[in-house]
């Protein structure tokens, strides 16, 4: 259909006939996603012709049309100028029953109870995709709704989420998470004034049905209870990516505290359910994890405090099937072999600082992740266990894949540069250590418990013989020079000297040496600097 008729004829129509135009448009659009740019004009003066009927007093079949229309145009971001308005913003909001501006309004409190009719629940739902679009692809009206003070209406609905339909709870969450996602200043509004972490977890609990048994636990899902409907895990992950951006800077005190240790709680329920595809309830709890990272780390007790019978004494009766949960999923992230750096890392940083700071998660993670060595015939980046990957990882491209499964190990070997090169060679951990200052040996800073880890016969017997840049016993490899002569001998570590004395002076290389502190240096800074001798009674 041709918009500029439709824009000509929707300003000398009536409400019937603006609804059957607007329907044609809708129908033979619905599926667009990239516009004409030639057309920019015109679909700018659809946008205001929209907007103005949406203004007037009509029916909830016309509104509906009318927003299905805006929600389409809302796509391209450059034609949004009539709408990232105030007066755009608020007709909008009003339409979802949001009431932006009108703080203290009794209908804000009461939110969707004055929907009578499943037409206006879908006027509701429209305006709300309407909403997220516009926030989304528009700077201007995310200012717009700093004026207008979006985020109060918002926290309103988040009162009444026991009453909502799927779809207006699903959106509202969504423009709660786009709102704090793409507005920093806002998400300080969200915490402190509203309150919002506090009813984004009372979303959580009532979503997730949790039923409390104790002060942060939650009573243990029933084996024989049905998946989480799909619709229940979508307004969950929504919540969870909203807290996620409330809880990137942590304000502290007991209140938060608090609150943060019944998120942790809510979160632990969560890892043990299942949704209907394996692939969704991946999803949910990659969203889990990922706000597990934002709570203090003193917070994570909570995902090991919970009774448990019998089967854990060597882990002081912790209870950890969570942590379980977390193994297999990080196994599951490395099976994939792709997007380490968004699937893999999180989980590797949640279990590290656990293990940092919890001597029961660090234990049990240990025995499966680093069992005590038997066979060190084969280096250990070679094979398929979970140490063989995380090893491979050490060497990744990307440097914060690197680093993060390098400091995941370590942490494991209780910090130890000696145990750490016990699992994976001097080679693989080169890059650690430089970055730590650990070169020439030691430990890391954080203390751990002196428990002592024991070697198996099989290790000690073969340690002697492992080559420790690579981890491994290798087989004897034939002498090089052993056929040469002396001459022949003098002349190949001649020319050895030749060739990097001209890489040298080149600057193609530079000759390293290690300093006493374990960092790295020039090769002639370390020669000229000898130890301090001053105190021995040597002559």
């Amino acid at each position: 259909m041709d918009l500029n008729n439709i824009v000509s004829q929707l300003e000398n129509t009536n409400e019937e006939e603006t609804e059957k135009l607007l329907l044609q448009y809708n129908r033979e659009n619905s599926h667009t996603f990239s516009f004409d740019q030639t057309e920019e004009s015109l679909r700018i003066k659809l946008c205001q012709g929209v907007l103005s009927v949406l203004g007037r007093q009509v029916q909830p079949s016309c509104q509906k049309t009318c927003l299905e229309t805006l929600r389409i145009l809302s796509r391209d971001k450059r034609v949004l100028g009539p709408v990232a308005t105030r007066e755009g913003m608020l007709i909008l909001g009003g339409l979802a029953r949001l009431n932006p501006g009108e703080e203290g309004d009794e209908n804000q409190k009461n939110g969707l109870e004055d929907t009578q009719s499943e037409e206006e629940e879908r006027v509701v739902v429209e305006a709300l995709k309407c909403l997220c679009n516009v926030v989304y692809n528009s700077p201007a009206a995310q200012q717009v709704c700093v004026d207008v003070q979006l985020a109060h209406g918002l926290c309103a609905i988040l009162h009444t989420a026991r009453t909502w339909h799927h779809e207006v709870g699903l959106f509202t969450l969504r423009l709660v998470f786009l709102l704090s996602a793409l507005r920093p200043d806002v998400r300080g509004v969200f915490r402190r004034e509203l309150h919002a972490v506090r009813l984004l977890t009372e979303v959580l609990e009532f979503t997730l049905d949790v039923s409390w048994v104790g002060p942060y636990e939650a009573a243990p899902p029933d084996p024989q209870a049905l998946p989480m409907p799909a619709e229940n895990n979508e307004r969950t992950m929504e919540a969870l990516k909203a807290l996620f951006n409330l809880t990137l800077s942590d304000t502290g005190g007991e209140e938060d505290d608090h609150q943060f240790r019944i998120i942790a709680a809510i979160l632990r329920h969560l890892l043990m359910l299942k949704t209907e595809t394996e692939d969704k309830t991946e999803e949910a709890h990659s969203h889990a994890i990922n706000l597990l990272n934002n709570l203090p780390v003193s917070c994570l007790d909570v995902l090991i405090d919970v009774p448990v019978q019998g089967g854990l004494e060597m882990y002081s009766g912790k209870n950890l099937d969570a942590i379980q949960m977390l193994i297999d999923f990080m196994a599951k992230r490395m099976d994939k072999g792709s997007n380490y750096k968004e699937g893999l890392t999180p989980v590797l940083s949640l279990l590290t600082e656990g293990s940092r700071h919890h001597r029961e998660i660090r234990r049990f993670i240990k025995a499966q992740v680093l069992p005590p060595l038997k066979d060190v015939k084969i280096r250990p980046e070679i094979g398929t266990t979970t140490r063989n990957k995380l090893v491979r990882l050490m060497t990744h491209v990307d440097m914060g894949v690197k680093q993060t499964a390098a400091e995941f190990l370590f942490v494991l070997c209780k910090e130890s540069v000696d145990n750490l090169l016990k699992y994976t060679g001097y080679g693989n951990a080169a890059g650690l250590l430089v970055a730590r200052g650990l070169l020439a040996g030691g430990r890391g800073e954080t203390q751990y418990s002196d428990d002592e880890d024991s070697d198996t016969e099989e290790y000690k017997s073969a340690k002697p013989f492992i080559n420790p840049i690579t981890g491994h016993v290798e087989e004897p490899m034939p002498n090089p020079i052993e056929e040469m002569t002396e001459e022949q001998k003098e002349y190949e570590a001649q020319k050895l000297v030749n060739m990097f004395d001209k890489l040298s002076r080149q600057n193609v290389i530079r000759p390293m040496g290690v300093m006493p502190d374990g960092t790295l240096a020039p090769l002639e800074e370390t020669l000229c600097d000898p130890p301090d001798d001053s105190g021995s009674d040597s002559d």
